[in-house]
């Protein structure tokens, strides 16, 4: 039987997660343009960016659940491999497409077989001892968050030297890269698990000690993406609000990555804080502490101040996503753990498709500032919900699968 060091598993996943979050961003920015240069009409330009952007995303959370339960089954190894290889294809594949109508296609593909990042979540949750989860996934996390920065910088400039469609071939050298790694570094000593052994999906959930909990927490997952993506689609155009005229971009690219970098320097410290006074208690201050950082966003006077307040509340998201990964980890038996992150998943991909358009409909119907207002609402109840949810546990630190 292999040794098996989920440190070593850990880096691997990490570089993994990086390479996938730069490829997933290297493409966000440039879509409007790439649909412009496949021949629509500049009036419908805009919906079929959103389209091609947001069908990944719907695709991803229909078909999550089924790759979870393939996963607990064969392993979280070969669904990383799985996502790394097909995405190689559905990614780099954009490079050679003629129309509008191979590009929607295309990213439909791109989220039926997405599932990297979420897999190798699942992978490190189901190896890492317990009292250090929260470390490990909140380290994990910032692979991504630090691939997502990097992203749009290298895309943009290869875009502007080589053009669009090398862009995407390097997302999908990306990927196949990942998934090389995936081969022949990640270490998993997983024992397939005989039909008539197999625990079916509803007696997986019957068998948690606190299944309103469970659903608790996949709704704060689609909290915590709706409130970023809804932030996310008005933010360029509330810092030209502010009076930011000159490089609006840069200056919205600038404002994006201080709350990148701040949730890098937090992840590791907040998981490690995590493990030690509860990841329950430290989400529901979390929560709070966002919900004020956006109420202060919507009182902000200037782009730099809004940059300033963006980069105190990466501080903190260090304890959400990651948070609520390590209380998952920690209330699932492992049999069962990659149905539980993907179903997870699955309500987190639904927070990134609806949180942009109802951001985008409540900055058209009551101005940019509300959006603000009405995201700090939205947290600050999901915040008293958990308060209520997590109420009798609150005297505990750790809360188990047994």
């Amino acid at each position: 039987m292999q040794e098996i060091s989920w440190k070593e598993n850990l880096r691997v996943a990490w570089f993994g997660s990086f390479l996938t979050g730069a490829s997933i961003s290297l493409v966000v920015p440039f879509m409007p343009i790439f649909v412009e240069q496949l021949g629509v009409e500049r009036n419908q330009v805009a919906f079929y960016a959103g389209l091609a952007i947001s069908v990944s995303a719907v695709s991803a959370a229909l078909i999550s659940p089924i790759w979870g339960i393939l996963a607990d089954k064969y392993g979280r190894k070969p669904m990383m491999i799985r996502a790394g290889l097909a995405m190689t294809i559905t990614m780099g594949g954009l490079a050679f497409i003629s129309n509008i109508y191979w590009l929607i296609f295309l990213r439909l593909l791109n989220g039926v077989f997405t599932g990297f990042v979420p897999n190798a979540t699942a992978l490190i949750a189901s190896q890492v001892p317990k009292d250090k989860s929260g470390y490990a996934l909140g380290t994990l996390s910032t692979g991504v968050v630090a691939g997502t920065l990097t992203g749009p910088f290298v895309g943009g400039l290869i875009a502007e030297i080589f053009g669009i469609r090398n862009v995407f071939l390097l997302i999908g050298a990306f990927l196949f890269v990942a998934a090389i790694l995936t081969i022949f570094f990640i270490k998993e000593d997983f024992q397939p698990v005989a039909k008539e052994k197999a625990i079916p999906t509803k007696e997986l959930f019957s068998s948690f000690k606190y299944p309103r909990l469970l659903v608790n927490l996949f709704l704060t997952s689609f909290v915590i993406q709706f409130s970023a993506q809804s932030i996310g689609s008005i933010l360029a155009l509330y810092v030209r609000d502010l009076g930011q005229s000159e490089n609006l971009l840069f200056v919205s690219g600038l404002i994006v990555s201080s709350m990148g970098f701040s949730s890098m320097m937090s992840a590791g410290v907040m998981g490690k804080l995590g493990d030690k006074v509860g990841n329950h208690r430290l989400l529901l201050v979390a929560q709070f502490y966002s919900a004020l950082i956006y109420l202060l966003c919507a009182n902000a006077t200037s782009p730099l101040e809004l940059g300033f307040y963006r980069f105190l509340f990466g501080l903190g998201t260090g304890a959400l996503i990651p948070g609520v990964n390590a209380l998952l980890s920690k209330m699932t038996p492992k049999v069962g753990i990659s149905r539980i992150f993907a179903f997870n998943q699955v309500f987190f991909y639904l927070g990134g498709v609806v949180g942009p358009m109802t951001g985008s409909a409540v900055a058209g119907q009551f101005g940019y500032h509300s959006v603000f207002y009405a995201t700090a609402a939205c947290v600050a109840f999901s915040c008293l919900f958990n308060v209520v949810q997590f109420r009798s546990l609150l005297k505990v630190k750790e809360i188990s699968c047994e």
